[in-house]
């Protein structure tokens, strides 16, 4: 009972995704209007096939790593789609008297995701993982991610824009 719950669960999740990813192409040029919520659905086939076997180690943010006050939303709807195994690196400074610090939260569902609702979130990562290296999250499940800093409780998340949302796709090989 339980087992069939839950695919039904995941499939009105997928089909709401995309239907949302739908309506987003009307609505396009209005930066204001952001409802992809971290996926690219407009021909992302066409324009995102990943033709290699092996996996991605991908820099969340690209060059501007993990910060406040950019739009990781946005980044990862023009850097999608993610696929199984890839790796999400996370980099931001360590804390200090000219930075603020920042942390890696996986959300549990959309709901905690669209609120910044930290409550039931699982820490990823602390303020010092981010030095370096960096901190390394692998996509190894077929299911929504939900990731946020939660810095200043939920603040860096609520006004800072970091926070993003990727569905692990499978990789066709050709």
């Amino acid at each position: 009972m339980g087992f069939r719950y839950r695919e039904a669960l995941i499939l009105l999740v997928l089909a709401s995704m995309v239907a949302v990813g739908m309506a987003n192409q009307n609505v396009t040029n209005k930066k204001t209007q952001n409802w992809n919520f971290g996926f690219n659905y407009t021909n992302w086939a066409s324009k995102h096939q990943n033709c290699t076997e092996g996996s991605n180690r991908i820099i969340v943010g690209g060059s501007e790593k993990w910060h406040f006050n950019f739009s990781y939303t946005d980044w990862a709807s023009r850097n999608g789609p993610f696929y199984f195994n890839d790796t999400l690196v996370f980099k931001y400074d360590p804390p200090n008297s000219t930075t603020f610090p920042h942390s890696v939260y996986l959300l549990p569902n959309l709901w905690s995701f669209l609120n910044c609702d930290l409550r039931g979130a699982k820490r990823l990562a602390d303020p010092t993982q981010g030095g370096g290296e960096g901190f390394e999250f692998v996509l190894k499940t077929w299911q929504p991610h939900y990731f946020a800093c939660g810095e200043r409780n939920g603040f860096h998340c609520k006004q800072g824009l970091m926070r993003f949302f990727v569905m692990p796709m499978f990789r066709r090989w050709y």
